[in-house]
């Protein structure tokens, strides 16, 4: 058998004539820098000496407002150690006479970046190769997987431009007014992705970019469906046409407790009014099977995406959710529930505490980084069960330091109906039993929405509809207007 042997002829990285002919063009006539200096950077030039004399160049143009030319750079160019390696006040005429009245600067900016690009992912891949023949590393493939894809996350949303810097008030003033501006323009004066429910909605203009929002609650007080009515509405809110593919914006269910056909299920039976009991049995009669098959193909529609990966850790939710950005324009993100995340570090698994401190920060990067409200579900501790007020506090969080610490928006979901169901005297009881009933019925259909913390606004509490049988959540003044 022959042996077939490949060579890779590597080509280099770096264009100096480019470097020249730019530098030179601008000096020649400044204007030319408005043309490149929206996404070239100093950095981005290869010859250390080029660096020095572009960031001179946007040091006397952009901060001192003086003209940059043969004349008033001489003495930078006499002075600088880097620059006189290679000439000096010389080599500024060597610039002006690569200079380019031919083609657009763009064009040899944006050879510039690219070739920038290209160095900082070899760099990157180096990086990759390194980590892995590393002896003392022990992470796992798929660790290292969502390290490399991390790290080329950040190279690509970057642009090769380094890490932020710090940006002047006016940037986040503007933000600020813009934001206001949408909200006075709406007529529900809300700023944020609406949850679909107007009195909730008023409390917390809709849920805020970069907000980390913690739903808690106990078991079968309806965490799941209310998390599942909030990102169905907010799906709806942020695609008013859904036939409209280029401006969608998705929305992120991670279901680590549930399967996918089982949250469909619940999906199906809150928007077609049909229990959710019924597409187990397959007991569907033919109206409700009509319905069905419009509201599904509706719904299908929608950019609303479900992983039901079981026992993830916070840096696999964290990749997955890039790269989820990166494909469909991620705009809200939703985690049930959060105990059921891994940390990713061995220490941390061993206390606790630790680790679920570590899943809220992680949580609160995600929002921050991609500019989402991200909604998180929490277990409550069984204290609540020992108090005779059973509505829920912020000491009741499992875990509650980190969780409440972290948290822009800490809620609980509450039914007064669930308590009262287990106190059901017997029926032969009758006062009792007639009482019980009347009670019953004043609660049956309401739930507590109770906003326990609020970093940038008020707390309170909002009533909403439960429809049990449809595990339907809704403003209550519109089913009992």
């Amino acid at each position: 058998m022959v042996e077939i042997k490949t060579e890779i002829n590597k080509t280099e990285l770096f264009n100096i004539e480019a470097e020249q002919s730019l530098l030179g063009t601008i000096i020649l006539n400044n204007e030319y820098l408005s043309r490149v200096i929206e996404f070239l950077i100093p950095e981005h030039f290869y010859e250390p000496a080029h660096q020095k004399i572009f960031s001179q160049i946007i040091h006397s143009v952009e901060k001192v407002n003086i003209v940059a030319n043969q004349i008033t750079l001489k003495q930078f160019f006499d002075s600088d150690e880097n620059i006189k390696a290679i000439g000096g006040a010389q080599y500024l005429s060597t610039l002006l006479a690569s200079a380019s009245g031919i083609f657009d600067i763009a064009d040899y900016g944006k050879i510039i970046h690219d070739l920038a690009l290209k160095r900082k992912l070899v760099m990157v891949g180096e990086d990759i190769v390194n980590r892995i023949y590393k002896p003392s590393n022990n992470d796992s493939a798929q660790e290292q997987i969502e390290k490399a894809e991390a790290d080329l996350f950040q190279l690509a949303e970057n642009g090769g431009n380094g890490k932020s810097d710090f940006r002047n008030i006016s940037y986040s003033i503007k933000e600020t007014l813009d934001k206001t501006l949408i909200a006075k323009k709406r007529d529900s004066h809300i700023s944020g992705v609406s949850t679909g429910f107007v009195d909730l909605d008023k409390i917390l203009s809709g849920l805020q970019q970069s907000d980390l929002f913690i739903l808690a609650g106990r078991p079968s007080m309806g965490k799941t469906a209310v998390a599942i009515n909030i990102a169905v509405n907010a799906c709806k809110y942020l695609n008013p046409d859904l036939d409209e593919k280029k401006n969608q914006k998705a929305v992120g269910f991670f279901s680590l407790e549930m399967s996918s056909d089982q949250l469909a299920s619940r999906i199906l039976s809150m928007e077609c009014s049909i229990n959710a009991m019924k597409f187990r049995t397959g007991q569907l009669n033919e109206n409700e099977w009509e319905v069905v098959a419009t509201r599904s193909a509706e719904i299908s529609k929608m950019p609303f995406f479900i992983d039901d990966t079981p026992a993830l850790s916070i840096s696999a939710i964290r990749t997955r959710a890039r790269r989820m950005l990166r494909k469909h324009n991620l705009g809200l993100l939703v985690i049930d529930y959060l105990q059921l995340i891994r940390g990713t570090s061995a220490r941390s698994a061993e206390n606790r505490v630790q680790e679920v401190s570590e899943i809220t920060q992680g949580l609160k990067a995600i929002a921050k980084e991609f500019n989402i409200p991200v909604i998180a579900l929490s277990q409550l501790s069984r204290a609540v069960e020992q108090r005779e007020d059973k509505r829920p506090q912020l000491s009741d969080l499992r875990e509650s330091g980190s969780i409440e610490q972290d948290a822009d928006v800490v809620a609980f979901i509450y039914r007064e109906s669930y308590y009262k169901e287990r106190m059901r005297p017997a029926e032969n009881e009758i006062e009792k039993f007639q009482k019980w009933k009347n009670e019953m019925q004043q609660v049956a259909h309401k739930a507590e929405f109770i906003i326990a913390k609020q970093r940038n606004g008020p707390v309170g509490s909002v009533e909403l509809f439960f429809d049990a049988e449809f595990t339907r959540f809704g403003n209550l003044d519109v089913y009992h207007g």
